[in-house]
């Protein structure tokens, strides 16, 4: 096996700029896909950072993509934020939207944004700890395209439909976590496949229904959902949160329409809330308090950890030493640069 390549961050973030800037995509958009790309790889994210970029190439296959979408934001209530991203990637549309959607939650308490017609190829971690980082409450919701069965089903009909959560902290960063609704996201199995490992039990199907350790047969057949019908049930909600309810497709449409690109195109709904606002007195420090006493309870036992503080580990690590990746991406991505 070769040696890795051993990358800065703003190495990283450069390699994930110039490639994609090399292929057409406009410069609002390429800065706001590296600079998600740069994060996930900062915090040892390795399925959604520059192992995405060939996913961003691919995708510019497809003729209903727009490089240079200018995503246009609309207020449609007092706390409901609309953001047509025009068949543009989604980083763009989150980051013009961000500061907007803030207001919003701080002037009604509670605000929705709802986004339609973005290709989501990222991780969803980076929206709601942007905004928890502000102080407010944050959840997150996209589906993707089919490729997950229902509790008993085996014919993919859901997408890995994540969803994410992040809670404020004083002297702390963020609580957060993102978790698909499948077993395992697709890019744990596509990774799997490209290091040419078998898969765990339990995490796909194959195109006949039977369990498999294989990633191809699995990437070929179906994943699973999380704890059964409980997963199956929360993939059901994220789909009728990010598809009916904001006016786009479901994960099963969103597949239809695909030109073989594997690039999911769609809505996503975020909720921020305010918690200031949620009880009498605006007595906010006493509710961070409380949760922290919630946080030092879990911990107190042997083999526990909070949410997202991996991460936040890697970050301190990646931000003085660098990251590493496979030099077969490396020079995958470089071919992007002619």
């Amino acid at each position: 096996m070769s040696d890795p390549v051993d990358l800065s961050l703003a190495q990283a973030h450069e390699l994930a700029y110039t490639a994609l800037m090399a292929q057409g995509i406009s410069q609002p958009q390429t800065n706001a896909i590296a600079d998600t790309i740069t994060a996930a790889e900062r915090d040892e994210c390795k399925s959604h950072g520059l192992f995405r970029v060939p996913f961003y190439v691919k995708a510019l296959q497809n003729p209903n993509i727009n490089p240079g979408a200018e995503p246009e934001i609309k207020t449609l209530a007092p706390s409901v934020l609309h953001v047509d991203a025009h068949f543009g990637f989604a980083p763009l549309a989150l980051q013009l939207s961000r500061e907007p959607l803030i207001e919003m939650a701080r002037s009604q308490g509670v605000a929705a944004l709802c986004i339609n017609n973005a290709y989501h190829i990222a991780a969803l971690w980076p929206e709601t700890e942007a905004l928890a980082e502000q102080g407010l409450v944050a959840m997150a919701f996209t589906a993707s395209m089919s490729s997950v069965a229902p509790a008993g089903g085996s014919k993919p009909l859901y997408g890995t439909n994540p969803m994410a959560f992040a809670w404020p902290r004083a002297n702390h960063p963020p609580l957060v976590f993102d978790q698909a609704s499948s077993v395992t996201a697709r890019g744990e199995i596509q990774l799997h496949l490209r290091d040419g490992k078998p898969i765990p039990e339990g995490w796909a199907i194959d195109p006949q229904g039977n369990p498999t350790t294989d990633p191809e047969q699995g990437l070929a057949g179906a994943q699973l959902p999380f704890g059964g019908h409980k997963g199956a049930a929360i993939s059901l909600m994220v789909e009728l949160l990010a598809g009916a309810l904001v006016g786009d497709v479901f994960s099963y449409e969103a597949k239809a329409r695909d030109t073989g690109t594997g690039a999911p195109c769609g809505g996503e709904f975020i909720l921020a809330i305010d918690p200031g606002r949620c009880v009498p007195g605006a007595d906010r420090q006493a509710q961070l308090d409380h949760a922290e006493a919630l946080f030092a309870k879990i911990l107190e036992q042997e083999g526990t950890r909070l949410p997202s503080n991996r991460r936040f580990e890697a970050r301190k690590r990646t931000v003085e030493q660098g990251i590493s990746i496979p030099l077969s991406l490396y020079e995958t991505i470089q071919k992007f640069l002619v």
